[in-house]
């Protein structure tokens, strides 16, 4: 559960830098392609994620207005305008969508996009699991085209499994 503002906008600035390391690493020329005609590219995502952070869907929803979503196509993905306003510097601004929200607001009703109430904290949740789905496209599609993209939390699984093994890991024996 999100207890309060500020422990949540700390959280999202911190999913939305990790999403922000990996778009980094894109090469230009790999930013439209994409696995299957018809599905998303690297470029489509970015350009999603940041239409709907420039949009404050999640904001205008908690709220209480509908949201503002529109066709996020642009033929250059770093061009995008959005994709300068919410993605401008390694750390990302502030949340938009908690930024004039109070504690209190966190327990009361907002409707979806599709019209069911839900819970304020849990909209904002869904907010952060929905950069987290992208952001593992963004890996997976990564791995195919070969770009290296830094490991999620600093460690490989192979360097987790490798500490645990050896005694240098969490744990009996490890540090």
């Amino acid at each position: 559960m999100i207890e309060d503002i500020s422990s949540f906008t700390e959280y999202w600035t911190n999913a939305r830098a990790r999403t922000t390391r990996v778009l980094d690493r894109l090469p230009e020329s790999e930013l439209e392609w994409s696995h299957a005609p018809g599905r998303f590219s690297f470029g489509d995502l970015l350009r999603h994620l940041a239409g709907i952070r420039a949009l404050h869907v999640r904001r205008r929803t908690c709220w209480g207005r509908p949201s503002a979503i529109r066709a996020t196509r642009h033929p250059s993905a770093r061009a995008f305008p959005a994709y300068a306003r919410t993605w401008s510097g390694a750390t990302p601004s502030p949340s938009p969508s908690s930024a004039a929200l109070s504690d209190a607001d966190l327990h009361r009703k907002c409707l979806t996009p599709a019209g069911k109430p839900i819970t304020t904290w849990k909209w904002l949740r869904s907010m952060v699991e929905h950069e987290a789905h992208h952001r593992g496209q963004l890996y997976l599609m990564a791995s195919m085209r070969g770009v290296s993209i830094p490991p999620l939390y600093g460690l490989t699984e192979e360097q987790v499994l490798e500490r645990s093994q050896d005694g240098t890991g969490p744990g009996p024996g490890g540090a």
